[in-house]
């Protein structure tokens, strides 16, 4: 499902927000409310949010003014806004913005889905209702999914991409894409109340809510524990002012309903918001009014005991979000990541992976005693439980919720760093922060790899990422380009021969793809001989879309893999498609939980490992015999002359530079 043109149902702040990063992604988009003024509001929010960004650019000279009021002349025309629905009978894919209540939703999804094409997907941007039961509205349940944005829409990446019971595969698939297209972090996730960040946030929340009314402490003195131990980036009274009393409010009530006195609720919020005292949104008056706190309690609180709280229960409603089929474990960090801005470059980290920093046994043992103080909704996990067990303990050992690198003592490599486990040796890409496929990257991946077949001790090698949330999301585009024809020749000769040696040596190759496998990234994957993905992984060619073609084995590897005609498809179209697509296509051989992916590809490794080596080698050789040399060298070829294009030079100019490319045919 492809999308040219887009609306939003719903004008105001939110709805103006969403528009404007639609239209900023040179999308058409129809901004529709039943009254002018609150269209007009969300034209104005466009209009408003755009000349901001424009104005950044300006000061930082990377345009000029002339030129920034082009482009907001140019955003400003995608929007068109309407008071009927006379604008959707071309509409491919509605965001529904409408106030909480699902009466009013389901009334609204009514009317799109008799004034939209059958093909449109339509979302809603609920934070905390069911999207089956929405969806239920409407004549294609199927092409309804949550598609929640965080407020502010302009400025938040985080979309969660929520699957009802009857959404379809390919309608999540085109939903994240969409996301994707309008420079958005999608995550995608199941159908529960609150999601998945709203979920955790209001976990720890609704603890640290307890403890202050429970044992009247300060909020000043929480706001800064919490801040200072850099479990969020400010303390949960002053962020609940920031978002608004009312909205926080209505989310902590639903979530109290759904899941009971685990979830607790504030009783000095509920009495603030009786009185309309909503913090930012009322002037600033909320928890705090001049910097002077509202509510009762002057009590300093034992810090260590309010942090240990925070972070347990941020990790076990994690763990329970996995544990219930929502999420994935990196969608979820992601998710906290860009939807709650736990940036790890600024110290602050998001629930799986700090657990492994401090250590996951350290960890069990908090929680256990937290469990004997306050009862069963500090009882620890059974996934946490099991990892301690197994002694992956984290970062101090390699493993955890997710792998480290132990890499052996001696001479390494810059950005492929080589560890050995017995017969199988595992090549880590190292190359932060997207492990793009640079030079260098082959010229170390073909030094570990010959070491590998020259040791003759290993039988075996994993291929995975020392990134925790991505594989490698193609090949260094910006590398690319600073180099001359003879060097950029070079540069694919070596990486094919490689990629082509996986296929035919005696030691067995195994992609550990925990995320996205874009690109060259996709290519690698494919070079191996098998692929065991993460529930997380997201595979895609998207050389297309910079007017190249794939250049290190796409359009002959994932033909054999997933079929011609899909490959075509996939090659021609260059969108993404998610772990579940992959494994029914072919393209992966398993698809595991996050957490158990690097255990399950050593285990792979070890079976091959243990296999005769001459007969490994002349399986693979004879196998799928084809002419692939023959087709390799046409791709390359084809890679030369699409690269050396005037369309490649816009596309990856226009990459490089943020911006849509316009295409020459030259």
């Amino acid at each position: 499902m492809f999308v040219s043109k887009a609306a939003v149902v719903g004008g105001g702040t939110m709805g103006g927000e969403i528009a404007q990063a639609i239209a900023a992604s040179d999308i058409p988009v129809v901004v529709k409310d039943i009254d002018q003024k609150f269209v007009d509001a969300a034209l104005d929010k466009a209009r408003g949010v755009t000349e901001g960004q424009l104005a950044r650019l300006v000061k930082k000279e990377k345009l000029t003014q002339e030129q920034a009021d082009a482009r907001l002349a140019e955003v400003m025309g995608n929007i068109t806004g309407a008071t009927t629905y006379e604008e959707f009978g071309d509409v491919d894919f509605v965001i529904e913005a409408v106030p909480e209540k699902m009466e009013i939703k389901q009334a609204v999804f009514r009317e799109i889905d008799a004034a939209t094409p059958g093909h449109a997907i339509l979302t809603s941007n609920t934070s905390s209702l069911s999207i089956t039961e929405i969806g239920e509205a409407t004549l294609r349940p199927d092409k309804v999914v949550g598609f929640h944005f965080f407020y502010p829409a302009s400025i938040m990446p985080l979309v969660e991409v929520i699957v009802g019971e009857d959404s379809s595969q390919e309608t999540a698939t085109a939903a994240y894409n969409f996301a994707q297209a309008i420079k958005k972090q999608p995550i995608v996730c199941g159908e529960v109340p609150g999601f998945v960040v709203n979920r955790i946030l209001m976990a720890t929340m609704g603890e640290i809510w307890r403890a202050q009314e429970e044992q009247g402490l300060s909020l000043k003195a929480i706001d800064e524990a919490i801040a200072g131990a850099q479990l969020a980036p400010m303390g949960p009274f002053f962020l609940t002012d920031l978002l608004g009393l009312d909205t926080v409010f209505h989310v902590a009530e639903h979530l109290h309903e759904s899941y009971g006195e685990s979830f607790y609720v504030h009783e000095g919020l509920r009495g603030l918001v009786s009185e309309g005292k909503l913090g930012a949104k009322t002037g600033g008056e909320g928890f705090f009014k001049d910097g002077e706190q509202n509510v009762p309690g002057d009590v300093e609180p034992d810090a260590e005991e309010l942090v240990a709280m925070f972070s347990s229960r941020a990790l076990i409603e994690a763990c329970l979000l996995v544990e219930e089929g929502v999420c994935s474990v990196r969608d979820i960090d992601l998710g906290m990541m860009a939807g709650a801005g736990l940036d790890p470059r600024k110290g602050l980290l998001p629930p799986f992976w700090k657990a492994d920093v401090t250590g996951l046994d350290q960890v069990l043992e908090t929680m256990e005693g937290l469990e004997e103080r306050y009862g069963e909704r500090f009882s620890p996990p059974v996934t946490l439980k099991r990892l301690v067990a197994q002694g992956r303990h984290g970062l101090g050992t390699g493993q955890g919720f997710y792998p480290y690198p132990q890499a052996d003592e001696g001479e390494q490599t810059e950005t492929v760093k080589l560890e050995t486990r017995g017969g199988v040796a595992i090549a880590w890409l190292a190359n932060l922060p997207m492990n793009s496929l640079s030079p260098q990257v082959i010229a170390d991946l073909e030094t570990v790899w010959n070491r590998l077949k020259e040791g003759g001790e290993v039988g075996a090698m994993v291929i995975a990422s020392a990134v925790p949330v991505v594989f490698s999301a193609g090949a260094d585009i910006k590398a690319f380009t600073t180099l001359d024809e003879a060097s950029g020749a070079d540069l694919i000769n070596r990486a094919h021969a490689l990629f082509r040696d996986f296929g035919k040596a005696r030691v067995a190759t195994i992609a550990a793809v925990n995320s996205i496998a874009f690109g060259g990234g996709c290519e690698l994957a494919m070079a191996c001989d098998v692929r065991i993905a993460a529930e997380a992984a997201v595979f895609g060619q998207p050389e297309v879309k910079l007017g190249i073609i794939p250049g290190f084995g796409g359009t002959q590897r994932l033909a054999r893999l997933v079929g011609p005609n899909k490959a075509l498809e996939l090659n021609l179209v260059g969108d993404a498609i998610l772990s579940e697509e992959a494994l029914e296509l072919g393209l992966v051989n398993r698809v595991v939980p996050d957490h158990e992916l690097f255990e399950t590809a050593l285990m792979w490794g070890r079976k091959l490992a243990a296999r005769a080596p001459v007969a490994v080698e002349q399986i693979k050789t004879v196998s799928h015999q084809g002419d692939i040399d023959a087709g390799i060298e046409a791709e390359k070829q084809g890679f030369a002359t699409a690269f050396g294009s005037e369309d490649a030079k816009e596309g990856i100019g226009a990459f490089l530079g943020k911006r849509t490319p316009k295409w020459s045919g030259r």
